[in-house]
């Protein structure tokens, strides 16, 4: 069974407080995102796609030769997926999308995403348990499996006080991918096309939804020059180098 691996990397990281790509601020000398490319080539894909934003030619060049497709607007992440609709029209297979400002993740936990799919889960969730929980979203467990992920802005008190959270990466079945980005709306406080939705309308398609539980410090992203740098200390203990 083929699994293809799409890769978002159009945000420009205000935060980070220089005029580059997020993803190609470096972690060891190396680019965050060719980083998080190593480790999905160690799973075996081999048919990776990274979506950009516009004028991000130097994305283009650091994931060179690997395809990439352009999101001319930033409405939001599912929006972003869609960006990739050439490469991901239904197919017997599995998607797997990550974030290019997640670097740290082993090969070991993307298989174990991609096993729950081969073994028929049709939407597979990495989870974890944060140490702070504030701005991450919630994953909403019910009887049947994964019924919802609510985004931290979005959720109740109730829902607040859940501990476990979306890691954000997810891998889906390639026959549905397509058609549940399609449905998805952006009738939330961001107004912006959530990924996240995705869950829920898998939900009412009655598709199975699972939840892969991951390390905490494996799933730590950067947005800010004090998360790239921890994200620096945590690469040099797993490497013992640079």
């Amino acid at each position: 069974m083929t699994t293809k691996a799409i890769i978002l990397g159009a945000g420009m990281g205000k935060r980070m407080g220089a005029d580059l790509p997020k993803v190609l601020h470096t972690i060891c000398g190396k680019p965050m995102i060719n980083i998080l490319l190593d480790s999905v080539k160690e799973t075996g894909i081999e048919d990776i796609t990274v979506v950009i934003g516009p004028n991000m030619d130097n994305v283009k060049e650091a994931v060179a030769p690997l395809k990439t497709v352009t999101q001319v607007e930033r409405l939001g992440t599912a929006h972003a997926v869609l960006a990739a609709e050439s490469e991901i029209q239904p197919f017997d297979g599995n998607v797997l999308i990550l974030f290019g400002d997640q670097p740290l993740f082993l090969p070991e936990t993307l298989k174990r995403m991609i096993q729950k799919c081969k073994e028929g889960t049709d939407i597979a969730i990495l989870g974890f348990i944060p140490e702070d929980p504030r701005r991450y979203g919630r994953l909403i467990m019910g009887e049947n499996g994964l019924d919802a992920i609510v985004e931290y802005k979005d959720a109740t008190d109730a829902q607040r006080a859940i501990k476990l959270c979306n890691s954000g990466v997810m891998c889906v079945n390639g026959k549905y991918l397509l058609s549940l980005l399609k449905e998805i709306d952006n009738q939330n406080a961001a107004g912006e096309y959530y990924l996240t939705d995705i869950v829920s309308k898998a939900k009412a398609k009655g598709l199975k939804r699972d939840v892969v539980i991951g390390d905490a410090a494996e799933l730590h992203g950067v947005n800010t020059p004090e998360e790239l740098e921890l994200a620096e200390e945590i690469y040099k203990k797993r490497m013992n180098q640079c």
